[in-house]
């Protein structure tokens, strides 16, 4: 594989990608879809996700067929299909329902940074997944993720804290996602070899 950019986004084939922006490192999987989002650097999608109305943070590891802002139907209206919204679709003299397009836009699904949203995973529309959280494979989650937390099933559940609190919080006050591409590979050693408490004792 070449090496990611600072400067684009590496787009594998076959994805649709349509008002989007991305940071520097990006990865996004064959075959997904991205609508409507931004990236924060050096995060990624592995294949076939369908990613929409989202705001991703910075370190995001998405695992294939992952769905992060899963739409709703209107189940309050007369029909729950798509015809009474995308209608230019089946009729020359009618329009598509900008309004409630635009109410989906602004549901958006917001992923920390550090993350791991597992294989399969369903984020739906509104929900947080707080930095360092971690959805488990299969999961759909539906309401927000705390921090440092691991989280899985139908509907998603605490499994366990991924850090203990206070070394959490300590996690969050470094930050270390914002250090520059150089601070990073500096670091580079001590993120392969210590564990969270030890790189904790030697950089905050």
């Amino acid at each position: 594989m070449a090496r990611l950019s600072a400067d684009t986004p590496f787009v594998h084939p076959g994805c649709q990608i349509t008002d989007s922006s991305f940071g520097a490192f990006v990865e996004i999987g064959a075959n997904s879809r991205v609508a409507n989002s931004t990236w924060g650097d050096y995060s990624y999608c592995d294949r076939t996700c369908d990613i929409a109305n989202a705001r991703i943070g910075k370190f995001a590891n998405i695992a294939s067929f992952t769905r992060i802002g899963a739409t709703d139907h209107p189940m309050e209206k007369a029909s729950l299909h798509h015809f009474h919204y995308r209608s230019a679709d089946y009729w020359d003299d009618a329009e598509h329902d900008a309004d409630w397009f635009a109410h989906r836009a602004g549901r958006t699904a917001t992923i920390g940074h550090d993350t791991w949203i597992g294989h399969a995973a369903i984020i739906k529309p509104e929900v947080t997944i707080g930095h360092g959280a971690v959805i488990a494979s299969g999961s759909i989650v539906t309401k927000d993720v705390a921090p440092y937390t691991i989280v899985g099933g139908n509907t998603a559940g605490l499994i366990r804290r991924r850090y203990p609190e206070d070394v959490a919080e300590r996690m969050m006050a470094l930050a270390w996602w914002d250090w520059d591409h150089a601070r990073l590979r500096a670091a580079l050693p001590d993120f392969r070899s210590l564990r969270a408490e030890e790189f904790l004792e030697k950089y905050l």
